[in-house]
């Protein structure tokens, strides 16, 4: 695996490229700011990029706003962003971006090693890596909402939380996509999702099924 180091702090940084290179996982570039970010990821094209939140030169959502763009610029791009605090807006957004291949861990999840390698793994492949902490706050600890669907239901879910789409949905499941979009609907009103976009409730539907599956 290939990985590209966001970092301002230098030694987070070689903290977390000696931790990477342990496991046997080539650290490409490390690079301390959003520009310098996007040009290790053109120049590399690396399986993973690893990005702190806050970066030069407010300290504000620089790293965040790079790493969202270079899920535009380079489709495919797996992120995993690590911030000192929960930010749910900030996690909000970068799940909506697409649930592929995305993560968000708070920097103290680092020490500990398998956890974090594990995600670093997982969202190398294409899957999703949420800090408890992070599904917590967003959501709030109450009974399980999954329990109100049904199989076939949570089936769906499960594969949207994989990042697919409706019609890579319906293709798995041979089924038209109708019923998926129908589907979907049913789960979007059993987990109480009131109407607004429905890009946003479908991350909202994934945060919920990963905070209780």
């Amino acid at each position: 695996m290939r990985v590209v180091i966001a970092e301002d702090s230098v030694l987070l940084r070689a903290g977390v490229e000696r931790l990477l290179a342990d496991e046997g996982i080539e650290t490409v570039a490390a690079v301390g700011d959003g520009p310098g970010l996007l040009t290790a990821l053109d120049e590399h094209r690396p399986d993973l990029a690893i990005v702190d939140v806050r970066m030069p030169p407010t300290f504000r959502d620089e790293g965040l706003r790079a790493a969202l763009e270079a899920r535009k610029r380079f489709p495919g791009t797996s992120v995993l962003v690590l911030s000192q605090y929960v930010e749910e807006h900030y996690a909000i957004e970068l799940i909506g971006s697409g649930a592929a291949g995305v993560g968000y861990l708070l920097k103290e999840r680092v020490a500990d090693v398998a956890d974090f390698v594990d995600a670093v793994q997982r969202v190398a492949d294409g899957g999703t890596s949420i800090d408890p902490e992070v599904i917590s706050q967003l959501l709030g600890r109450r009974r399980n909402p999954l329990d109100a669907l049904t199989p076939r239901e949570l089936e769906v879910l499960g594969l949207m939380a994989e990042g697919r789409s409706n019609t890579a949905i319906a293709r798995g499941l041979v089924v038209s996509d109708g019923a998926v979009e129908k589907h979907i609907g049913n789960i979007f009103a059993k987990l109480n999702l009131e109407p607004t976009s429905d890009e946003h409730r479908r991350v909202r539907a994934v945060l919920t099924y990963l905070s209780h599956s």
